[in-house]
């Protein structure tokens, strides 16, 4: 029983020293995807993290005005050349985003219509077209 109890704590132990030297290893995945960069970039600093732009695909649109395709809870251990202690940062979000617009046309890049991201975008932008117009009589 006593051999039992020492293996399991020597097990737990080095878990646990694996896991502050390490990390936890799989990063969590954050709920920004399909939000303007903006709105994004805003929630995650009012949750008290710092947006990184990852990856940036297409140029169309405004930074503020690009959609995240992706986004990744950032953890790892920085070592600073200045400084003894190496820094453990753990509130940055990696963000992918994609700047070439909602919706591919023939001059345009963007999702494709085929997609449901690219269904919604052109949709949308019919509606705004639709409202725009202005109807006979009025």
């Amino acid at each position: 029983m006593k051999r039992l109890i020492v293996l399991g704590a020597g097990a737990v132990g080095a878990m646990t020293l694996s896991t502050v030297l390490l990390g936890t290893g799989v990063a969590a995945a954050a709920e920004y995807d399909g939000q303007t960069y903006a709105d994004a970039a805003a929630a995650i600093e009012e949750s008290g993290g710092t947006p990184i732009v990852a990856t940036r695909i297409g140029s169309q649109l405004a930074q503020d005005e690009c959609i995240v395709v992706d986004s990744q809870d950032h953890s790892y251990l920085r070592d600073p050349l200045d400084d003894v202690y190496v820094q453990s940062v753990t509130d940055e979000v990696r963000l992918s985003l994609n700047c070439a617009g909602g919706y591919a046309t023939a001059t345009n890049p963007g999702a494709s219509v085929a997609s449901p991201a690219g269904r919604e975008a052109k949709a949308a932008a019919e509606e705004q077209e639709l409202a725009a117009v202005s109807t006979p009589g009025e």
